[in-house]
């Protein structure tokens, strides 16, 4: 399959090597993957902070720059979701018939990096080892928008060596929302204590997600309290082969 990585901005700037191990997983199991070098941001943090007439010539380049492939995969399930369900919204309040057509053709093909692998391409079991015992945060936008259900934790279960704990109150959110994070800042910080404090109860020595804003969140609650617990992304866990661990 041929296969493009929409890196997401957050990840490229903070997160690159999570973006080394979606090529690297995809290109072990035998597909073509493609770096689209004009693609930008997919306009979710201007949309979501009320500028979507800025937003819209972001959704225009990113119809442009993934025409063509077999799939899109992206390491993030909220950037996903901005694609797959606000592009179309967005072209047709400006009434861009041809922005609408390339959005509907190409949104369908856009997918997280978890429904790609369990859904799509029907694998679990993608031969990656990583002798911990990790907790699964659910983020917002994978839970209540993308509905990947449990493709993550199928994943997680296949790993080699994984001990998957229990997070209590897996589903509540972990406090970054975006502005959120800067408009109610000490909100935003308690459930960042709510969260890791539940992933520590539950003896994990990893919490992951699919979202690099959740873990750039949380991590900065466990750095900044000197906590033994570590954010990581579940492409770095199942980018994991016995021969780099």
């Amino acid at each position: 399959m041929r296969i493009a990585l929409f890196i997401t901005c957050l990840t490229d700037t903070l997160f690159p090597d999570t973006g080394k191990a979606v090529v690297t997983l995809l290109e072990r199991l035998g597909h073509q993957v493609e770096f689209p070098d004009s693609q930008t941001c997919c306009g979710q943090m201007h949309f979501n902070s009320g500028y979507r007439r800025e937003s819209l010539p972001l959704a225009r380049g990113f119809a442009a720059s993934f025409d063509g492939y077999d799939a899109i995969v992206s390491p993030s399930a909220s950037c996903t979701a901005m694609v797959r369900e606000y592009h179309g919204q967005l072209a047709d309040e400006a009434g861009d018939a041809g922005l609408a057509r390339a959005v509907a053709e190409i949104a369908p093909r856009v997918y997280d990096l978890s429904t790609l692998l369990a859904d799509v391409l029907g694998l679990t079991d993608v031969g990656a080892y990583f002798p911990h015992r990790v907790a699964y945060h659910p983020t917002c936008h994978s839970l209540r928008m993308l509905r990947v259900g449990d493709a993550p934790l199928r994943l997680l279960r296949e790993v080699r060596g994984l001990e998957l704990a229990e997070l209590p109150d897996a589903e509540s959110c972990c406090g970054f929302g975006g502005t959120f994070a800067v408009k109610f800042d000490a909100i935003s910080t308690a459930m960042a204590q709510q969260k890791v404090d539940n992933a520590i109860a539950a003896d994990a020595d990893y919490i992951i997600s699919t979202d690099a804003s959740c873990l750039l969140h949380l991590q900065g609650y466990i750095d900044a309290n000197n906590l033994p617990l570590k954010a990581y992304h579940i492409a770095d866990v199942l980018a994991m082969g016995w021969g780099n661990i």
